[in-house]
């Protein structure tokens, strides 16, 4: 690291950390504390400092730590995201989520028990929000009965079951906006976890297991990404799209190929760009979709034979198409290839969802234009289409 560059103070992250962190003497009495919980708690350290740790909580969270905390500490030595409600100095309570693990000497005694605390509140809205419509569920589902009582069974029975599909079919929705939320403070968490390690050492077996861990952050981050963009677009509506007027697009097409070239080295891709003025575009979206088809193309195309991106603007419609050699699709894998989770069958991953193809389409369809594919033994194209205004 150059002298110019700022370093880390990694005091001030501790204390300042964007999540409470509590660790505790052998005894169960709390030995440090950071400013951040203190905070929330609205306590000064030298008040929670002595302290044991059941002291924070009430009534139902101390009942809590005396039966599975304490007890799943003392046989496994961790436990993961524990739901506990914290007291603050005026007798509020604090949704959190705890972390906990213990650290022991060499004999195995331990010495002791840190814990990380993040703020839960909207998560705890959303299970309950969960838990609601479950219960709208269950209400829906007795009136259906009863409303249905004079009808023949197999009729009452195919009604009750659409009703209940329909519902369950928000649920999951629900719990996938929520899953994708979740997942975004652990996996940020762990990435300035690996910045931070990457600062201080640079030995070549760390550097290329902190850059294999970047890569699966990475992977991990455009999970989520769809993730939320598919519970967007189920339960909002569509996917909302920024359109940026009079920008080049090439240098947004560009950066995905450099992207896509640095995790695949070995593949050649070959660029055709023919584009002669500004296209209005949301140009994350535009990115965001050209990656998920150059993956793709990637994951399904031979590997002898490159992959052309080819872009141009032709009577006042821009096309973007993506080509690759190897198995033309099946035409009834063809049929449901831009719906979500779905994946095919020629040359199946397991490290994706289902959702690139899909939520590609959904990106076409908010920027009012159209993506279509075209599969034969020659090659396997995708060819996104949108109309051009003139500036």
């Amino acid at each position: 690291m150059s002298e110019s560059e700022p370093s880390e103070d990694l005091e001030d992250l501790y204390e300042n950390a964007p999540c409470g962190y509590l660790s505790m003497r052998s005894d169960g009495r709390i030995a440090k504390v950071n400013r951040t919980l203190c905070g929330w708690l609205g306590k000064q350290p030298d008040e929670i400092v002595g302290k044991r740790f059941r002291d924070l909580l009430n009534v139902a969270g101390r009942i809590f730590y005396e039966t599975h905390f304490a007890p799943l500490l003392r046989m496994q030595g961790f436990f993961d995201e524990v739901a506990l409600d914290l007291l603050t100095i005026d007798g509020s309570t604090i949704a959190t989520i705890a972390n906990g693990a213990e650290k022991r000497d060499d004999s195995g005694e331990v010495v002791f028990t840190r814990l990380t605390i993040f703020r839960a509140t909207e998560r705890r809205r959303y299970e309950r929000e969960l838990v609601d419509a479950q219960s709208v569920e269950r209400d829906a589902r007795q009136q259906l009965q009863e409303s249905n009582a004079t009808l023949t069974a197999d009729v009452a029975e195919q009604a009750g079951k659409l009703v209940i599909e329909q519902r369950n079919a928000e649920l999951r929705e629900q719990f996938i906006a929520v899953l994708g939320h979740d997942l975004r403070n652990p996996l940020a968490a762990i990435n300035a976890g690996r910045r931070m390690i990457e600062k201080e050492h640079q030995d070549p077996k760390t550097i290329r297991v902190l850059r294999l861990m970047g890569e699966s952050v990475t992977r991990m981050s455009g999970l989520i990404d769809n993730l939320m963009d598919f519970a967007r677009g189920r339960l909002g509506g569509g996917i909302g799209v920024d359109v940026v007027r009079g920008q080049r697009i090439e240098p947004t097409l560009s950066q995905v190929v450099n992207e896509i070239r640095s995790g695949h080295p070995d593949r050649e891709i070959e660029l055709r760009f023919d584009v002669s003025e500004p296209v209005d575009v949301d140009h994350a979206r535009i990115a965001q979709m050209f990656s998920n088809l150059l993956g793709n193309a990637i994951t399904h195309g031979s590997k002898d034979r490159p992959i052309v991106v080819d872009a141009s603007i032709v009577d006042g419609v821009f096309k973007l198409s993506i080509a690759n050699g190897g198995e033309p699709i099946p035409p009834e894998t063809m049929e449901r290839l831009f719906q979500p989770f779905y994946r095919g069958e020629i040359q199946p991953s397991s490290q994706g969802l289902g959702l690139g193809l899909y939520i590609a389409s959904q990106i076409a369809e908010a920027h009012s234009g159209k993506l279509e594919v075209h599969s034969n033994e020659s090659e396997t194209k995708f060819v996104f289409r949108v109309p051009v205004q003139s500036h």
